[in-house]
């Protein structure tokens, strides 16, 4: 029976940790797919050539057993060092396109830097405990990654 004392004491528990981080970076919205006029198309003003920014939210969240020895699915002190190497070192006050070297060839949507973030966190987390990349691009503006 779930809730019941000889489950909780021998079942294995899944919890979900996630850490918000925020950081602000500018960039322009511009395909090298696509014609000048093609670009102003698809992106509209977010296609202007000096560029815009964002203040992006980010939640990481991980997911895997509750350790029976820590209480912790992972240290959060480790996690927020995972995301200053990956996420504030590379991306916080910087030129998305001009700064990080993967969107000289990719379009600096949130969706990719969406992504970019999860293809690298994926790099400094244990295995399978990366479970989701959330980004809110503005109040309205919401991206979601799980690594599919």
């Amino acid at each position: 029976m779930a809730g019941s004392s000889a489950q909780s004491s021998t079942a294995e528990r899944i919890g979900y940790i996630s850490r918000i981080e925020s950081f602000s970076a500018c960039h322009r919205l511009h395909s090298i797919h696509l014609s000048d006029e093609e670009n102003k198309e698809v992106y509209g003003k977010c296609n202007n050539p000096n560029g815009h920014g964002h203040n992006y939210k980010v939640e990481v969240t991980v997911r895997g057993k509750i350790d029976a020895k820590t209480g912790m699915v992972m240290n959060l002190t480790d996690l927020k060092k995972c995301i200053e190497e990956v996420i504030m070192i590379p991306l916080d006050h910087k030129n998305l396109d001009k700064d990080v070297p993967y969107f000289t060839t990719v379009v600096s949507t949130t969706e990719n830097v969406a992504v970019y973030i999860w293809d690298n966190m994926v790099k400094v987390l244990p295995p399978g405990l990366l479970y989701e990349i959330k980004i809110h691009e503005t109040d309205k503006n919401v991206v979601v990654y799980r690594g599919e």
